[in-house]
């Protein structure tokens, strides 16, 4: 896509295996609204937020030199992001007649009752039924996004249980094609225009053009929209110009070098998680914390970050790995500490005419790291304290580093430097040292909470009162320490 070509005022992607074009279509149109305005009524809106996965649609995405089905939200999303890209429907699954695999599945486990609920159900399952290399039986966490209000759970586990592996048919072979790119593209609608540069100098020239205008005439910035569309279905935000970042190589780096990790900031969850092989463990513990396998089909850490959420779960594990981040601009690349990035409640030390491209994580990782999340639900929760803690330490077992963070409790995610350096110096574990370093090593502890207690202003909502939250992130303090104890002895 050209800066100096206009807008088009149609685009089209791959439906169900056939070729449609979408003309005059509102940019905030989700493709949810679109399916089922075509008579493809399947797919259902239960919550139009992501939460109950009554709309599950599947996407064919890059997986290596082949392809994997990925299962998505389409009510998040916006119909102008699938330009060129390939869908399939529960529509697309039955042949002849004779219902897919999946579908026989679970009508004859008895998964289903009302119905409505069900084909979000069985386009996650036939996604993780195709899973490219699976010789094990499917993974129910698979249909962790979907939720069921009739039937319970234990039939649609059987169903999903009872599938072996994925038939040779035409689904199997298309996943030996590539998938279709993300390529550039600009849609003019009738409520606005949304862009999807295909460069980053592309990208960075669309935003300069932009930068000094402020409110409803400026640009919005988007990857998988999970944040933004649920504003819109829910909140009826409008943005006039949005600007997908989805095609941008630039942003969908990864590298585990010998000094750092350098991650994409356009990245999906999902993306990050099949790249980092050598990831630590509470990476893989962070991840299924932090939302359904359909949101991490879509979100991206970039996006996570960037939309400066003070219950964001990126911001306390990346805190605690001294991450840093890195923003194109104007006047060129710039790398900034991620405790420097956030400047107040949804706001970053990004200027007008920036793009957040990476994020770093410098090596060696911590010698011990824990992530913590309290909310209403274990998964797929907004978090109510979210907290990370890491620390380096000497050959005595003398805490060298500590890094001591938290989201939820603060206008911003945040480091509290007071408490980290109430344990600098101090033996952590009592493992081979005696019971004569019992009472300083429990005292720096105390004195490490206390420094939360000053440090932090936490407000109340229906989640949780500043009291309950300042108590908690003390005790998740302590939690770690009786963790790291458990794990020595």
């Amino acid at each position: 896509m050209g800066l100096e070509s206009p807008a088009s005022t149609s685009f089209s992607f791959q439906l169900n295996g056939k070729q449609v074009e979408v003309r005059g279509a509102a940019v905030q149109t989700t493709l949810l609204e679109y399916l089922r305005a075509g008579g493809l009524t399947g797919s259902k809106e239960g919550c139009a937020e992501g939460e109950c996965g009554a709309c599950t649609v599947v996407m064919v995405k890059e997986h290596g030199t082949r392809s994997a089905y990925r299962a998505v939200n389409s009510c998040l999303l916006l119909l102008p992001s699938v330009a060129g890209q390939e869908i399939y429907t529960i529509e697309a699954l039955a042949s002849g007649g004779e219902l897919h695999e999946a579908q026989r599945a679970m009508a004859s486990a008895g998964g289903s009752q009302c119905g409505y609920c069900t084909p979000g159900f069985v386009m996650s399952l036939f996604a993780e039924q195709y899973r490219p290399g699976r010789t094990e039986p499917c993974d129910v966490h698979a249909l962790g996004g979907n939720l069921c209000r009739c039937t319970g759970y234990r039939p649609i586990r059987d169903a999903a249980l009872s599938l072996g592996p994925a038939l040779d048919d035409g689904f199997q072979r298309r996943l030996s094609q590539a998938a279709p790119a993300v390529a550039g593209m600009s849609y003019a609608g009738p409520d606005g225009v949304f862009s999807r540069p295909g460069t980053l100098g592309e990208c960075l020239s669309l935003l300069a053009e932009h930068a000094g205008v402020q409110g409803a005439k400026g640009v919005r910035i988007i990857a998988g929209a999970t944040d933004l569309a649920v504003e819109s279905n829910l909140r009826g935000r409008k943005f006039p110009h949005l600007v997908s970042v989805e095609a941008l190589q630039e942003l969908r780096v990864f590298e585990d070098g010998a000094a750092a990790v350098e991650i994409g900031a356009a990245l999906t969850l999902e993306e990050i998680a099949a790249r980092w092989n050598g990831a630590p463990e509470v990476f893989g513990e962070w991840l299924r914390l932090f939302a359904s396998p359909l949101i991490r089909n879509r979100a991206t850490l970039g996006g996570n970050l960037a939309t400066a959420s003070p219950i964001g779960d990126a911001a306390p594990l990346l805190l605690a790995l001294d991450a840093e981040v890195k923003i194109a601009g104007p006047s060129g690349i710039r790398i900034l500490p991620l405790d420097a990035f956030f400047t107040g409640y949804r706001r970053t030390a990004m200027e007008a005419g920036e793009l957040l491209v990476s994020v770093r994580i410098p090596k060696p990782l911590p010698d011990a790291i824990r992530f913590f999340k309290a909310s209403k639900r274990r998964l797929d929760d907004i978090s109510t304290v979210a907290a990370c803690f890491a620390l380096r330490l000497d050959r005595s077992g003398r805490v060298d580093a500590a890094r001591i963070a938290y989201g939820g409790v603060a206008e911003v995610p945040r480091r509290v430097k007071q408490a980290e350096d109430e344990l600098i110096g101090r033996l952590w574990s009592q493992a081979g040292h005696g019971a004569g370093h019992y009472a300083g090593y429990n005292a720096a502890l105390r004195r490490a909470q206390r420094a939360v207690e000053r440090t932090l202003q936490p407000m109340s909502d229906h989640r949780g009162s500043a009291a309950y939250r300042l108590a908690l992130a003390q005790q998740l303090l302590a939690k770690f320490q009786h963790e790291l104890e458990a794990a020595a002895a």
